[in-house]
């Protein structure tokens, strides 16, 4: 090649994708991972699902500038021989980068605050509804207002999830904990650990937990072929129990997301106490500890059981439009089977993604999280910044003939129930065979 560089093809980079050799390429650079895997804090599925691949994309979207002088040490002294960035990449970074120098990563706004605010108001009060009130339906308006909280808390954590919403990484890792573990009961390090694999494989049947819902939901007939679970590690196996569920999930959809929390408190329980290496375990069993203290003792607090009962369906219920938007944005979206590439960063997470369009007055009810393609595309970017950058987006995506997709909560709904509806009458043709029906991987098949 001219020059004194020791080069490597790609073809010899894709044999080092192993959990105990594992190298990357990043703007050409090799590096080898194997070691900091483990202490990597986005945790070590997303270098996993990507080893011995060139990953600037995917670096860049979601490290700050700062992270690149840390590279150094785990430079291999080998350049990748055959790197190319496609026009597609070209144009993504150039946009990363001006949004960089324009210091909008840095500009977070006072959304934070004015939500902190705002939570602190809806939890005085439903306490102040459930404590100092009698009537019925002042206590069924406090458990919606307790789902509302639990939505506007679950946008605060997912912020300080992907940026740093506060003064400092403690200060940020203590909101983290408040409004996850302990407000919501649900673990920010079960959420890390699941979303991160989320961005990185964006609707990929079988390494995108977001879409691994069997035996109660499956958005496409693929996973009627019984999957191998790349995230989880098992077979989501597509039995009779399975068909069962899928044949009528464009019916049950709406109830069954109406109860999703109650799955996400045992996904929280299950990972907290597995042998899994999970950082912070102790703060985030605190933190729990703290929700499963407060709760039940807020609803033992209504005078009888039939009240509770409503109090807590009534949070869940309102709670449920959250679990309903979050599929919105992907289930009706273009799926595949494998594992993610990282030269295609762009292009995946266009196929993968669909926002939902609504007045900027509600952008505080959706999080932000309604620009699903620019979240996914900019992860780092404040929410503040979405709606400002989406006619860029959607530009970029017209110059390269991708999919810019936007419809209106309702029409987001109809596709979804669409699909759903799709999969379910594929699912009902008994001649398509399936498996011994295991009762216990039904019941134990999580996502």
């Amino acid at each position: 090649m001219g020059d004194s560089k020791k080069y490597i093809s790609s073809d010899e980079l894709k044999k080092h994708n192993k959990s105990e050799d594992l190298w990357i390429s990043i703007q050409g650079k090799v590096y080898n991972v194997t070691d900091w895997a483990k202490e990597h804090p986005g945790g070590d599925v997303p270098l996993l699902n990507l080893a011995g691949q060139d990953v600037t994309d995917a670096f860049v979207a979601f490290h700050p500038g700062t992270a690149w002088q840390y590279l150094d040490r785990f430079f291999t002294g080998y350049y990748l021989g055959d790197f190319k960035v496609s026009e597609v990449s070209r144009d993504f970074r150039k946009l990363h980068s001006e949004f960089s120098k324009a210091g909008m990563f840095e500009k977070k706004g006072h959304g934070v605050i004015y939500s902190l605010c705002f939570v602190a108001l809806l939890l005085f009060t439903c306490v102040y509804g459930v404590l100092c009130c009698d009537g019925f339906w002042i206590h069924m308006f406090s458990g919606g207002l307790l789902g509302l909280l639990w939505m506007q808390v679950a946008y605060l954590g997912h912020d300080s999830g992907h940026y740093q919403i506060m003064t400092t990484r403690g200060f940020n890792k203590f909101a983290q904990i408040l409004t996850g573990n302990c407000l919501t009961g649900i673990s920010i390090a079960w959420w890390k650990w699941t979303h991160n694999a989320h961005h990185i494989s964006c609707n990929s049947l079988d390494y995108d937990p977001d879409l691994q819902h069997l035996p109660m939901l499956a958005v496409s007939s693929k996973l009627f072929h019984s999957l191998t679970s790349q995230f989880y590690g098992r077979k989501l196996t597509f039995d009779s129990v399975s068909r069962f569920f899928v044949s009528y999930q464009h019916i049950t959809y709406y109830p069954v997301m109406c109860v999703a929390r109650v799955n996400l408190y045992l996904q929280t329980i299950l990972l907290l106490f597995s042998k899994r290496k999970v950082p912070d375990r102790a703060f985030n069993i605190f933190g729990i500890f703290v929700f499963w203290s407060w709760f039940p003792l807020l609803v033992s607090c209504l005078p009888n059981w039939n009240e509770r009962v409503l109090f807590v369906l009534t949070s869940f219920c309102v709670c449920s439009v959250q679990h309903i938007q979050f599929t919105l944005n992907h289930f009706a979206a273009n799926v595949y089977v494998g594992a993610p590439k990282g030269n295609d960063w762009f292009e995946k997470q266009t196929s993968g993604t669909i926002d939902i369009t609504c007045s900027s007055w509600m952008d505080w009810f959706f999080g932000g999280l309604q620009f699903q393609l620019e979240h996914h595309l900019f992860p780092r970017l404040p929410r503040c910044h979405l709606r400002n950058i989406s006619p860029v987006v959607r530009e970029l995506c017209k110059k390269h003939n991708l999919p810019y997709r936007s419809l209106s909560f309702f029409e987001a709904n109809v596709w979804t129930l669409r699909t759903l509806r799709a999969a379910a009458l594929e699912a009902r043709d008994f001649s398509n065979p399936i498996p011994k029906n295991l009762l216990w991987e039904a019941v134990n098949t999580h996502g």
